[in-house]
């Protein structure tokens, strides 16, 4: 069954930056190659994120802020951006290794709703007068891109992962989302 192409944004991270990431000196990779084992290999996976725009109050002034919610199941850290991406900054890519949207439009606003909460209340929640958020969703889905670096022996296999927008190694949440989508 051929997958149609999707539209992600362009990574930040490089194959070979990943590998490097993956395999740097330090103590976080230095545990991973003796708990786990050595990084065995890399790949790409792209995730399905929703636009929202929401709308609040901090005290009499008005904010309009874009969200982005993994579309999978929602557990994955929120993006923000300052508006919705251009088509110049978005690129066409075949892969497999792509995840499918799995939650309701419902259930990903509630979970959209309990993560901005937490934003706002962060920002200063004392100027909150009531937690009255407008939320809207933007039209389509946009696939963000991420590298999974696979570490182990023995025929055991662990995942860690690297959000390849914000150059970062994400924590033990997303392994476990990417392990449980590997499995499944």
């Amino acid at each position: 069954m051929d997958m149609p192409a999707i539209r992600t944004l362009k990574p930040n991270v490089t194959q070979r930056e990943a590998v490097r990431a993956f395999s740097a000196p330090g103590f976080s990779a230095l545990y991973w190659r003796l708990r786990i084992g050595p990084l065995q290999k890399i790949a790409d996976a792209y995730v399905p994120f929703w636009l929202y725009r929401v709308r609040y109050q901090l005290g009499r002034t008005p904010h309009a802020r874009l969200f982005a919610l993994d579309a999978v199941d929602g557990s994955l850290d929120l993006f923000e951006w300052p508006r919705i991406p251009e088509h110049r900054e978005l690129i066409s890519v075949d892969s497999r290794n792509r995840m499918l949207p799995s939650l309701t439009g419902e259930r990903a606003e509630e979970i959209l709703r309990e993560k901005v909460l937490r934003v706002v209340f962060q920002q200063g929640f004392f100027k909150l007068r009531e937690a009255r958020l407008d939320i809207a969703r933007e039209q389509g889905e946009v696939y963000l891109p991420y590298w999974l670096g696979f570490y182990g022996r023995n025929g055991s296999m662990r995942c860690r992962v690297m959000d390849a927008l914000r150059r970062r190694v994400e924590g033990a949440k997303a392994s476990a989302f990417f392990e449980q989508w590997l499995v499944a």
